[in-house]
């Protein structure tokens, strides 16, 4: 119940307290400009990033894991550097 009552009075506060704000009688250089557009940049690259961190990590939990098939071939890939599949 209080939690709906919040979502009527504080979009209303914030909107009042934006009407009653001062002149801000600021210079802002010219680097400025694109100092706040990298950091737009990066915000975006970061959240593209956790998107597809969290979609691989998804998809991985849906995904049938081959690794635990004792069924399975063994694969030349799984090898480490250096062995031949089979060679001890």
């Amino acid at each position: 119940m209080r939690r709906a009552r919040a979502a009527v009075w504080v979009p209303g506060v914030l909107l009042s307290l934006g009407l009653v704000a001062p002149e801000a009688w600021a210079y802002l250089d010219p680097s400025t400009g694109s100092m706040i557009l990298s950091a737009i940049v990066g915000m975006f690259f970061t959240a593209g990033l956790a998107v597809k961190t969290f979609w691989y990590k998804l998809r991985g939990l849906f995904r049938r894991d081959n690794r635990r098939d004792p069924q399975r071939e063994p694969d030349p890939q799984d090898e480490p550097f250096g062995q031949a599949p089979g060679a001890d």
